[in-house]
């Protein structure tokens, strides 16, 4: 009795009461986009405005429209009964079963409370045949369809069970015709919600998975980068252990063996290295070239305005002196950054920035809006694995990376990277 007590209540709480005061429906944003069926309103001129906008205009001149409808089918039949009603009373009937329109597409719940009080209250048996007004009935199934998309589960249930118990105590002959007109809309927009939640769910997965993606492709490439800078000191400290015998004519044997014993580990640990890191290589070679750093800053900076944008450099400290992987995590970094904004703002002006000051390499590039101004054109598609690729190779060297839009409509991407690599916590 307890559980079947603490049931009740949960459906009185969670069910009823959510449905008839607490509950709310998902916000509907002015600027979303428009339904796959209504995009070729694009051509003539109105799809190219916000749908949330169109939405809303267009309800309030259908409410417009079916006020005077009303209007009119209520003097139409009172006059033919010969009846007296005030027109007041018929236009305050006509707004009353049709404001709900209106208010449905921002208000789905609170535009369905009026509308089935609105019914409840309203009775035009002795005008019509009906005891509903039609154009109050055509507004209840709309905001029916609306609720059952725009609210959750427990919500719709409640405005569902309220409805069919309204419709059967106010007219239980036609009790039966008007739950199947009602179980319609409420069954099509649930059915619309189950859809596009499960969408929204996918896409929230496959973005997950993307950048999850992101991450072990860019540490795969950090991995294949640190393999040919650590494989070549290691090359570089086995030839010299080779030739350092042959550059003194004396050389005791036992300093002889201690240099053998060297280049041998140095060609073993090579040789282990290449058989583990090895693999990450591309197969067309494509990675085997020498990897750049900051000593190549003139040529991307270069390519960056051969591509339009008015770039800006500052340059500070011993920049072509820093280690191999420090050199091309900058490199790197001040790449895709340039890269970013050449995609997302075309033409704009760009800042570079790069120093190296107390055991730090500082980069910062920032860009404004896009030449015609933000939103003017479209971004390009982009190749790389952006502000994710630049994060995992900051962290790879214990760095910070940091990147924000800036208050005149650009970017700005900074990065703090330690030239002694500590270990990333």
């Amino acid at each position: 009795m307890a559980g079947e007590n603490v049931t009740l209540r949960g459906v009185l709480r969670d069910v009823l009461l959510a449905a008839a005061v607490t509950g709310r429906a998902e916000p509907a944003p002015l600027n979303r986009p428009w339904p796959l069926l209504l995009r070729w309103t694009r051509y003539v001129g109105v799809g190219r405005l916000p749908y949330g906008l169109v939405a809303n205009l267009f309800g309030l001149a259908l409410t417009v429209g079916l006020v005077a409808g009303t209007v009119s089918l209520l003097s139409t039949e009172t006059m033919r009964r010969g009846l007296y009603v005030s027109d007041g009373t018929k236009f305050f009937i006509a707004v009353a079963v049709t404001a709900p329109l209106a208010l449905r597409d921002r208000h789905p719940l609170g535009a369905w409370r009026l509308s089935f009080l609105a019914m409840a209250l309203i009775d035009v048996g002795d005008w019509l045949t009906v005891p509903y007004v039609p154009a109050g009935s055509f507004a209840a199934v709309a905001t029916l369809y609306t609720v059952a998309v725009r609210c959750s589960r427990d919500v719709t249930l409640g405005v569902a069970i309220i409805s069919f118990a309204g419709v059967w105590i106010k007219d239980p002959a036609s009790g039966a015709g008007a739950s199947v007109l009602l179980l319609l809309p409420l069954a099509v927009g649930y059915a619309v919600r189950v859809r596009q939640t499960s969408r929204r769910e996918l896409a929230e997965q496959e973005k997950r998975h993307q950048d999850a993606e992101a991450v072990l492709t860019e540490r795969q490439r950090i991995a294949r980068e640190l393999h040919d800078v650590v494989a070549h000191h290691m090359s570089m400290i086995a030839i010299q252990a080779e030739a350092a015998p042959y550059k003194v004519e004396t050389v005791p044997d036992e300093t002889r063996r201690d240099l053998a014993e060297i280049r041998a580990t140095a060609l073993d640990a090579l040789t282990e290295l290449r058989r583990i890191l090895g693999v990450l290589r591309s197969e067309d070679g494509a990675d085997t070239a020498p990897q750049p750093s900051l000593e190549r800053l003139d040529e991307l900076v270069g390519n960056a305005r051969g591509a339009g944008l008015r770039v800006e450099t500052r340059l500070d400290g011993d920049l072509a002196g820093l280690p191999p992987g420090v050199g091309l995590t900058a490199y790197r970094i001040l790449q895709e950054a340039l890269s970013n904004a050449m995609r997302h703002a075309p033409g704009s002006r760009v800042e570079v920035e790069a120093s190296c000051e107390g055991g730090i390499v500082w980069l910062g590039v920032v860009n404004g809006p896009p030449a015609g101004g933000p939103g003017s054109v479209p971004p390009l598609p982009g190749g790389g694995h952006g502000l994710v690729g630049m994060r995992e190779r900051a962290a790879a060297l214990g760095g910070e990376l940091t990147a924000r839009p800036t208050s005149e409509g650009g970017f700005a991407v900074t990065a703090s990277l330690p030239v002694k690599a500590r270990e990333a916590t």
